[in-house]
């Protein structure tokens, strides 16, 4: 029994073997119905030599056909197909050599017509038979006694996608999963079986299920399955303590084929409350063949993923610039390895470095600037508002006017949803900066209508897994045991994935004609304390008695709700239906330039109360909450 379980792919030559006995066999077998086991008759037709030169015949069509070549614990429709070609060649020779001993020799048939036809129809049987008895020998002995601990579970998806996943699970000898019927949506398929696994509607009977064979996994095998439906799967898993996992795009796996290992389980961006942005704009190809591109924040997780996607589209150099150089390091190994073919330039520098950003656009003349570069951590920055000065505003105005004297064609500015209405200083720094780029471009439009830098703007929301971002905390958390701890009990953010924001970007960048505000429509924002609960089941834990979740009041500068325009904004429609352009009156360019100017000598001089002071005077509907400095909104 050891050897079976060691034994993967029987050899070739046992196959030809076994195949040549089975023709063999099936041959004498013939005799012997055909002459009612009356053994003289048997004998006076020669039936052994009859069978041992059928068993001959079929082992030179064998050579042909190549039907032994197939792994037997993996027959499928065209190993059946070249038993089926390899029996009928053999019946259609042996038929030609009778005919041919018969009427040109006067000699007897090699074996009787009556005997071919029951000794070709019994091996096509049989050779199919014995191995699909193989393929099923392989998996009662995995599902059998050989792997210990089985779970049972259902496949949500008897379509194509469904029998694909059974089958991979089947042919995985690693794999503990133990199917116990599918699941559908479709009503016509109700009562059906797939493999021997009866299929059940919807969710209806999952309870059921879980209740008579301790389903204890599900698995989603659906393409196109819409962000509602999925939700509302994962939402009645959950509540059933029934783990989830989904087959992956078949994109991901077409040339290698699914394995069992490649189902995964379900990530917290498959609960986005909305459908993924896609967007696929062949002229983002066009105005970034060939062109120098300068990406700030490079090592950073929007930063990167710029980066990544910006080196499908044949640049002629891409500059990473960043100040973190460990973090940049990483990024420098991953492109080397992964994206080799796209010619990249290391910086290390600061962005709030005027003579390292003058050298940066004087060596390599970029064409593009993408500008990441920013702190973003609410909190930090609430304790530190000069830093969030100096490079949220500062950094952005050194960079846009450097841009504009070095002829630069766009500069994409990355902002945050933070900077709508803001409560924070992070926010107001990058508002700030937003109006003094929007306030620029307008300046240059006016001033220098045919050839200037056009400046552009993206905001959007949270991101799912960057820096800073809440799903690496509670993930660590979870993975401490807990407490996970979330601020307050009714705090709702948007999210968005890396790629959908890092596609903005790209976008905006190709879209934007200057002093545009990009703003994507986000769906609905999602509660921070439901998607604490859900990754808490999604980690196999028990929400209070494994992990607890905990309230720490809202942080300083943190609001309850976020939003993505201004109460005095409106939204202008583009060619996309998730894409909007928020429409916002232009700052005069002198006037908020003076206003950044002051910063400059108030750095390092002024206390934090008059450099927030001096930013709320810039952007007035910076109120300030759960902060220090609410103190000087009841001042004005």
């Amino acid at each position: 029994m050891n050897f079976l379980t060691r034994l993967k792919i029987l050899p070739r030559w046992i196959i030809a073997s076994l195949d040549s006995l089975i023709l063999f066999y099936c041959a004498l077998f013939s005799y012997l119905v055909r002459f009612n086991f009356e053994l003289a008759l048997i004998e006076q037709n020669d039936a052994l030599a009859g069978s041992f030169t059928f068993m001959i015949g079929g082992l030179l069509v064998m050579q042909n056909t190549r039907s032994y070549e197939g792994i037997v614990r993996h027959t499928g429709f065209r190993d059946g197909s070249n038993i089926f070609k390899t029996v009928v060649i053999n019946f259609v020779l042996f038929l030609f050599l009778n005919f041919f001993r018969g009427n040109f020799l006067n000699d007897r048939f090699l074996l009787p017509t009556s005997v071919l036809i029951i000794a070709s129809l019994s091996s096509l049987f049989m050779l199919i038979f014995y191995r699909l008895l193989v393929k099923e020998l392989f998996v009662y002995l995995k599902n059998g006694f050989l792997v210990k601990n089985l779970k049972n579970g259902v496949i949500f998806g008897a379509g194509e996608a469904g029998i694909i996943a059974q089958e991979a699970i089947k042919r995985d000898r690693e794999s503990v999963f133990n199917t116990i019927a599918f699941l559908d949506d479709d009503p016509k398929k109700e009562g059906k079986n797939i493999d021997g696994k009866r299929i059940y509607k919807g969710l209806e009977d999952l309870e059921t299920l879980v209740s008579d064979f301790g389903i204890t996994e599900l698995i989603i095998a659906v393409r196109d399955l819409s962000v509602q439906r999925k939700n509302e799967i994962i939402d009645e898993c959950l509540r059933l303590n029934v783990s989830v996992c989904i087959v992956p795009p078949v994109d991901q796996w077409i040339n290698g084929g699914l394995t069992a290992g490649a189902i995964r389980e379900v990530k917290i961006e498959d609960l986005l409350s909305r459908e993924p942005i896609l967007l696929d704009n062949p002229r983002i190809h066009q105005d970034l063949q060939g062109k120098v591109i300068l990406v700030t924040g490079a090592a950073g997780s929007i930063g990167s993923e710029i980066c990544r996607q910006i080196s499908h589209y044949e640049p002629k150099l891409l500059i990473l610039f960043d100040i973190a150089e460990s973090a940049l390091y990483d990024v420098q190994q991953e492109f080397k390895e992964n994206h080799a073919h796209c010619p990249i330039k290391i910086v290390l520098g600061d962005v709030r470095n005027k003579k390292k950003v003058k050298e940066v656009f004087k060596s390599y003349k970029p064409q593009v600037v993408f500008h990441a570069a920013a702190y973003k951590h609410v909190p930090m920055m609430e304790n530190y508002p000069e830093e969030a000065v100096h490079s949220n505003i500062l950094g952005t105005k050194l960079l846009a006017d450097i841009a504009v004297l070095a002829q630069v064609e766009k500069f994409v500015f990355v902002s945050t949803d933070k900077a709508v209405n803001p409560t924070n200083v992070m926010g107001a720094s990058k508002r700030a900066a937003e109006m003094y780029v929007q306030a620029l471009n307008e300046y240059l439009e006016r001033n220098h209508k045919k050839y200037h830098t056009k400046f552009i703007t993206t905001r959007f929301g949270n991101v799912l897994g960057s820096n800073g971002s809440v799903i690496p905390l509670f993930k660590k958390q979870i993975m401490n045991g807990g407490p996970i701890t979330v601020t307050h009990p009714d705090i709702t953010r948007y999210f968005m994935t890396i790629p959908e924001a890092c596609q903005l970007v790209l976008e905006a960048g190709i879209m934007g004609e200057g002093g545009e505000i990009y703003i994507f429509d986000m769906g609905e924002p999602i509660k921070i304390l439901d998607l604490a609960k859900k990754m808490i089941q999604l980690s196999g834990k028990k929400i209070d008695h494994d992990i607890k979740v905990v309230f720490s009041g809202l942080r300083e500068g943190e609001k309850l709700f976020e939003e993505l325009l201004n109460d005095f904004e409106t939204v202008k429609i583009t060619h996309h239906p998730k894409i909007k352009i928020a429409q916002v009156p232009p700052s005069s360019y002198h006037k908020i330039d003076g206003q950044v100017e002051l910063f400059m000598d108030m750095i390092g001089k002024n206390s934090d109360d008059q450099l927030v002071s001096h930013l709320k005077s810039i952007v007035p509907e910076f109120i300030s909450n759960s902060s220090r400095f609410e103190v000087l909104d009841r001042m004005n």
